[in-house]
């Protein structure tokens, strides 16, 4: 109970609570109101895109319909490819004697029209006088005349003989094969060449069968399940079409007014009915309740996140200042080197730099009261020891050589020279870049002391390409251990021999070279020492190149380095890059500020 208390009094818990609600409350209206307007929308726009389509599809259905309403009429009009109707032509007689339509035999008039629509199955035409059939169809099956539904599309012409008929949707028995389902438009052949008459001459009857996937691809853009249902009827109530299997006879136009069916009624002229389509309000929101769902789940998870959110913040805001007073409990019993780890650039850290800043201050006036005379002392006493050192063993070095010169050994005068060169050059530290002139002038007082040495048997030649500026920076002490390494272990074994060392630059970087034409390095140590120089493997000797490598890599980037060649009996050459730079005043000053 205690705990809770503290808890609840803790002003992190109020800060982790106000951010929960506000954050929340807002959230929850925004959603609720977002998921209303946008289920109203979703149903309105649904509803309106339906109807509008639905509409669409009337049309489409009507043209359909009228469009083999005008094949027929063309009994009349003879209005086809390659055929003119004659204007003194005897239609009883063509049809009755010559067996023609339009002056051309009926079976080629049925065949133009077979082909002038891809969805005409079979067309028939039966001649009023003796009941003959006449038919073509697409397909080389049997026809049974004995099951054509004659009398029953008779009767449909027989109230209307001067229009066309449509027969409902009905499979087609009276061929062999296959039962497919097609839709029957009829028209009488009227004779117009002699005296209209009360009652109209029929000279014979036309028919065409039409595949029923025509009107199927009319509606395949609006997708139906088993629980909708669409058709087309006439002012009868009888079915054209449907998506459904016992879509035959006749229907109510009318739907349910349970509200879980939406209606929609778009009339086809063409038809003398209409389309009729009940679709499932579940099944066409369905989406909404999923969205309705996804809504409920983004609260929820909101929530929850708001919740860990807060949390997390209130911690990271409590883990600083615990922290800054663990800090504080150290110095006050006396512990002033401890440090605030400062891991923001807020107030936080500021705060934590603040109190780093001082405890430091703090530490230093301590320092600066108690400590800083004896630690002056101590620092005056090296400075002079570091001073003398060197100066004493220049100064004995140049007595030496006095005494030398004083005594007629010149040679022995120039080798102190030079060793008192190289050593005032090793031994000036803190100087990390030097320039071509300085490093080669080390490399000619090194060389001439292993040339006396060694009784002229090594011999040291420089190339210097042009471009290059003597004044460029490099690294101290590059050339001496390569050369060294050269002469011990490459001319050495054979008694005599060369090394050359070309400096040249390309593009960005400058390139030095030192090679020998000594012994080599057979395939073994060879690779031994690439892997020395490219790894991190660890090999007994080259400890001079390693070091060199280090420090290029070290101070010029990866970009940078050795790069040795070695072949048996032919010699070992060793490249170095390095950037192209000017000696900067405060490296070579860096050692003696």
């Amino acid at each position: 109970m205690r705990i809770l208390r503290q808890l609840t009094h803790s002003v992190f818990f109020k800060f982790s609570a106000a951010f929960i609600v506000v954050g929340f409350i807002p959230l929850f209206m925004q959603s609720f109101y977002s998921y209303q307007t946008f289920t109203s929308h979703v149903e309105r726009y649904t509803r309106d895109n339906l109807k509008q389509m639905i509409l669409y599809m009337s049309y489409n259905v009507n043209d359909a319909f009228s469009q083999y309403d005008d094949i027929t009429k063309l009994m009349y009009t003879g209005r086809y490819e390659g055929f003119i109707q004659g204007s003194n032509d005897n239609q009883a007689y063509n049809v009755n004697q010559l067996e023609q339509i339009n002056s051309i035999p009926v079976d080629t008039f049925l065949k133009t029209l077979l082909f002038s629509d891809n969805y005409i199955a079979s067309v028939f035409f039966i001649r009023e006088s003796d009941g003959k059939v006449y038919h073509q169809t697409r397909n080389t099956r049997e026809l049974h005349q004995d099951k054509l539904p004659l009398q029953t599309w008779s009767e449909a012409l027989r109230r209307e003989p001067k229009k066309a008929a449509f027969l409902p949707k009905h499979p087609v028995t009276y061929f062999m094969g296959k039962n497919e389902e097609v839709l029957t438009v009829g028209r009488n052949l009227i004779d117009t060449s002699g005296q209209p008459t009360a009652k109209p001459k029929i000279l014979g009857t036309l028919y065409l069968d039409i595949n029923a996937s025509r009107f199927g691809e009319l509606f395949s853009e609006i997708q139906l399940n088993d629980k909708d249902k669409l058709y087309v009827v006439d002012s009868k109530g009888r079915v054209f079409f449907s998506n459904q299997r016992d879509g035959k006879g006749a229907v109510q136009v009318s739907g349910p007014s349970d509200g879980t069916i939406m209606e929609f009624n778009e009339p086809v002229p063409a038809l003398n009915g209409n389309i009729m389509v009940q679709i499932s309000k579940e099944r066409l929101y369905e989406q909404l309740t999923s969205t309705r769902y996804s809504v409920y789940f983004t609260i929820v998870f909101s929530m929850v996140v708001l919740i860990l959110m807060g949390m997390w913040f209130s911690r990271r805001l409590a883990a600083p200042i615990r922290e800054l007073i663990q800090q504080m409990v150290r110095v006050e019993s006396g512990n002033l080197e401890t440090r605030v780890d400062i891991k923001s650039k807020d107030e936080l850290g500021r705060l934590g730099r603040g109190f780093n800043r001082m405890v430091e201050r703090l530490r230093n006036y301590i320092n600066e009261a108690y400590v800083a005379e004896i630690k002056q002392k101590q620092t005056e006493l090296n400075a002079l020891k570091s001073q003398i050192r060197p100066h004493y063993l220049y100064n004995t070095l140049e007595v030496i050589r006095m005494n030398a010169v004083h005594n007629d050994a010149l040679e022995v005068g120039d080798m102190i020279a030079s060793l008192s060169h190289q050593l005032k050059y090793v031994i000036d530290y803190g100087e990390e870049w030097v320039t071509l002139r300085e490093e080669l002038d080390h490399l000619h007082d090194y060389f001439y002391i292993i040339e006396v040495r060694f009784e002229g048997r090594y011999h040291l030649r420089v190339h210097i390409a042009d471009g290059v500026d003597l004044n460029w920076a490099t690294l101290k002490l590059s050339l001496q251990p390569f050369v060294e390494n050269a002469i011990e272990h490459g001319l050495q074994p054979q008694g005599r021999g060369t090394v050359e060392v070309s400096i040249a630059r390309q593009k960005d970087k400058l390139v030095m070279v030192v090679s020998d034409d000594g012994v080599g390095m057979n395939a073994e140590e060879y690779e031994r020492l690439k892997t020395m120089l490219t790894g991190n493997a660890k090999t007994a000797g080259h400890v001079g190149m390693k070091n060199v490598q280090e420090r290029i890599r070290s101070l010029c980037g990866e970009g940078y380095g050795l790069t040795v060649i070695s072949r048996p009996h032919i010699g070992t050459s060793v490249t170095m890059e390095f950037p192209v730079k000017e000696v900067q005043e405060n490296d070579q000053n860096s050692a003696r500020g």
